[in-house]
């Protein structure tokens, strides 16, 4: 089954205000979802799931279980779609049309974490999870498997490590530094790599609870997009931006493919979200090589399909960012990454100006140097880092003018 989450405006304040003008909405300002399938219930933790049924975290309150557990469902934030318990990155009921690549790299929870608040007197937060062992990306930089770590407020504050036995169950605490508002939020990143399940969360000497929802930021990409090589998942360059936008970034990046596929664009006309950017291309230079032609009819074709369940949510495309074997290199149909590059472009502009007023172009090429490359493709931190801060003033620039 699966549900999704609100993706409704964000409140005032925040970095992207509601568009009267964006589609078909309901009293509380959120999009409809094409193909009748029901949204989130605003506030009230409440997903609906399209043919009935519920999710993991639909319609469940944040109550308390024996010695204070609490279902991690309400908590957790990042989410798109969900497989029974578990959240998932593709839609479970249309796999079969997905590349296998990309389906396997979807069950990772690559962006989902747990946001909550504290009262006066919690000295930690406690995690039950099940996860594979061990953990770690192949022939990136060495991350101890089954790291946690915990943010406040986009600071980060503290790490702590499980260590469950194969296919056993663990527990992980983070110690809660002492909150400086009763509103502050805590943010406890995953350890993505090891694929956790959290079963349970609870807090040690005083109650949690669900930080407030934020609007959905849809990102979609490559391996780049799912955080190659940040050392943490809180460094990968969606996370980053979310946090200085204000915005609950769902990372729908798939390492080996984030080709422009298709199938998953319908799925990204389906998914609520305030804002959506798609980062793909690179991977249309090798190792699926294409034209300059194909990928300009590719872009256009993708974007459309967005834009058809997203009519007038702000749409960012970040082109392919430096790859300094590719740029002048012919792949394998004779493309430079600089002619694909450069087509896709096009094919963005041309698409504004046929009057999507809504459609922003990011270049890639000139945000990173060599040296934020850590392998000469994927960024290392201070990459990310540089990248994040480009798409959020991008989105400042153009979403949300400053007056």
């Amino acid at each position: 089954m699966t549900a999704s989450e609100d993706g409704g405006p964000m409140a005032a304040g925040g970095g992207i205000e509601a568009d009267p003008a964006a589609g078909q909405e309901t009293a509380a300002g959120q999009e409809a979802v094409p193909g009748g399938g029901q949204e989130a219930v605003p506030g009230g933790g409440q997903e609906a799931v399209p043919g009935g049924g519920s999710g993991a975290g639909a319609g469940r309150e944040p109550r308390e279980g024996a010695g204070g557990w609490c279902d991690p469902g309400p908590y957790l934030r990042g989410v798109a779609w969900w497989d029974g318990p578990r959240p998932v990155r593709v839609d479970p009921s249309v796999v079969g049309v997905l590349p296998w690549e990309l389906v396997e790299r979807a069950a990772l929870p690559v962006g989902v974490r747990l946001e909550l608040t504290a009262a006066p007197g919690t000295r930690a937060v406690e995690l039950r999870y099940r996860a594979r062992v061990p953990g770690r990306k192949d022939g990136g930089p060495s991350v101890p498997p089954h790291l946690f770590a915990l943010w406040r407020d986009g600071r980060p504050a503290g790490e702590a490590y499980g260590a469950p036995a194969a296919g056993g169950e663990a527990a992980a605490v983070l110690d809660l530094p002492r909150p400086e508002r009763p509103d502050e939020v805590f943010t406890v990143y995953l350890p993505e790599a090891a694929a956790p399940l959290v079963l349970a969360v609870r807090g040690v000497g005083g109650g949690i609870a669900p930080a407030p929802r934020r609007a959905r930021w849809a990102v979609y990409g490559d391996s780049i997009t799912e955080g190659w090589w940040a050392t943490r998942p809180a460094h990968a360059w969606p996370a980053a931006a979310g946090r200085a936008l204000g915005l609950d970034p769902v990372n729908l990046g798939y390492a080996g493919t984030g080709r422009g596929e298709l199938p998953v664009a319908r799925q990204l006309a389906a998914l609520p979200a305030a804002l959506i950017t798609l980062a793909f291309g690179t991977n249309c230079w090798e190792p699926v090589p294409t034209t300059p032609a194909r990928l300009y009819a590719l872009t256009r074709a993708f974007a459309g399909t967005v834009r058809t369940g997203h009519p007038r949510t702000p749409l960012l495309v970040v082109s392919p960012l430096l790859r300094p074997a590719a740029e002048a290199a012919p792949n394998g149909a004779g493309a430079t990454l600089a002619e694909l590059r450069a087509a896709l472009e096009e094919a963005v502009r041309d698409l504004r100006a046929a009057g999507d007023d809504r459609l922003f172009l990011l270049p890639g090429h000139p945000l990173l140097d060599p040296g934020h490359l850590w392998d000469g493709l994927h960024p290392n931190d201070a990459g990310h880092a540089r990248l994040a801060a480009a798409v959020v003033d991008a989105v400042r620039t153009h979403v949300r003018p400053r007056p």
